[in-house]
């Protein structure tokens, strides 16, 4: 007997293919204005008067507390109101963020705007617009296209942040941030006729919380809270111990993320089973290793290099993967808020990662940094029971 699984062999239709290819561009646009502030908006709030490592950290991190706070209740909206009309206030919220941002002299200016910005918070609603335009039996393609739109934003993002910055100062990247969620709104009317999602008129969330699906949300906070601690650092590291001027980073951060993808890409299209074990245990190992790298071996380009392009190799592959499986395992009628609560992990993640960034570069020492993201991934590991990923 064939061991296929039907997602080997079932293909997308036009209308999946044009749902799924307008609703990563949704979210590719939007996701730009977040990861081009990542490589410099640190540098750039260290500047700012009344600027303090942790204030410096929470102006990086701000936009996942308000994420966070607001995927569920949002996605739980969208179960019953409907996903484009959140999804229109979601755009309309962040650009306003965007706009506070953009015009604002102080680090309490820069962090209001980012709340603002996390305010928005349709990851969710986008991923379950997704689930309605799709069968199952593609889930996980969809859902990996939609995961490999937001790296290939995350790419753009890194070559394009620092070298606007450097031409026009990080502000601008605020006023680009507004401008592609206008652009992303737009998008909105490219969409195909969905089929509406069976409405929910109960506000129990409890099927949303099944320990499986925690369980996924758990890695997603660890995932994002790396994250986020990691680029509250690197720029530093970069600027003040190898003296990269800031319109050279793009070139170390595309080179590891083309190079990166050479990795990433096979897993994503090797993960049959919605996150099988041994390559989210590889995964895991993967930004462990990259961490101990930076704390330890970055006194040079290369062995950074080298780093960055095993961590991105191992964050791209769990950031597809996660929300694919997820996807597959919640319950129709609560898609939304499941989303809304994988969500809420990652971007509380982001939030605490900004504050451990903040908090451990406190000293000047991105090292710190590194070290305890490792201790994070460490952990991480362990939780996961060393790539042994229960299947439900």
């Amino acid at each position: 007997m064939s061991s296929e699984k039907p997602e080997d062999i079932v293909i997308m239709d036009a209308v999946e293919r044009r749902s799924v290819g307008v609703i990563a561009l949704i979210s590719m646009f939007r996701m730009f204005g977040l990861f081009a502030l990542l490589p410099v908006l640190s540098l750039y709030a260290t500047e700012l008067e009344n600027a303090t490592p942790l204030l410096v950290g929470l102006a990086v991190g701000a936009y996942g507390l308000t994420q966070a706070s607001l995927q569920i209740p949002l996605g739980a909206l969208s179960d019953r109101i409907g996903r484009i009309p959140v999804i229109i206030l979601g755009l309309a919220i962040f650009a306003a963020g965007s706009v506070l941002a953009a015009v604002s002299d102080s680090i309490y200016g820069i962090i209001a705007g980012r709340l603002l910005q996390g305010a928005g918070a349709i990851s969710a609603t986008l991923s379950a617009l997704i689930t309605d335009a799709t069968r199952k039996e593609v889930r996980t393609k969809s859902m990996a296209v939609f995961g490999i739109g937001i790296g290939m934003s995350f790419m753009f993002a890194m070559i394009a942040g620092p070298l606007l910055a450097a031409i026009y100062g990080v502000r601008a990247l605020f006023w680009v941030a507004a401008a592609m969620a206008i652009a992303a709104g737009l998008l909105l009317t490219l969409l195909p006729d969905i089929p509406r999602a069976k409405k929910n008129e109960s506000w129990n969330l409890m099927p949303a919380m099944r320990a499986d699906l925690l369980r996924i949300d758990s890695y997603a906070f660890l995932l994002h809270a790396i994250m986020t601690a990691t680029f509250v650092a690197f720029p530093f590291l970069l600027t003040r111990r190898l003296g990269l001027a800031l319109t050279d980073h793009w070139k170390m951060y595309v080179g590891a993320l083309l190079v990166s993808s050479l990795i990433s890409i096979p897993m994503v299209m090797s993960d049959h089973r919605q996150g099988r074990g041994q390559l989210i245990g590889m995964a895991i190992s993967m930004i462990l290793i990259a961490q101990l790298a930076l704390t330890f071996l970055s006194f040079s380009v290369v062995p950074v290099f080298l780093a960055l392009t095993v961590y991105f190799g191992g964050f791209n592959f769990l950031e597809a993967s996660l929300p694919a499986r997820l996807s597959i395992l919640a319950d129709d009628a609560v898609r939304g808020a499941s989303l809304g609560m994988f969500s809420s992990a990652q971007f509380l993640g982001a939030f605490i990662g900004g504050l451990i960034g903040g908090c451990f570069l406190g000293q000047g020492r991105p090292a710190d940094v590194f070290f305890v993201c490792a201790l994070l991934a460490g952990i991480w590991l362990t939780l996961q029971g060393f790539g042994r990923f229960r299947k439900s």
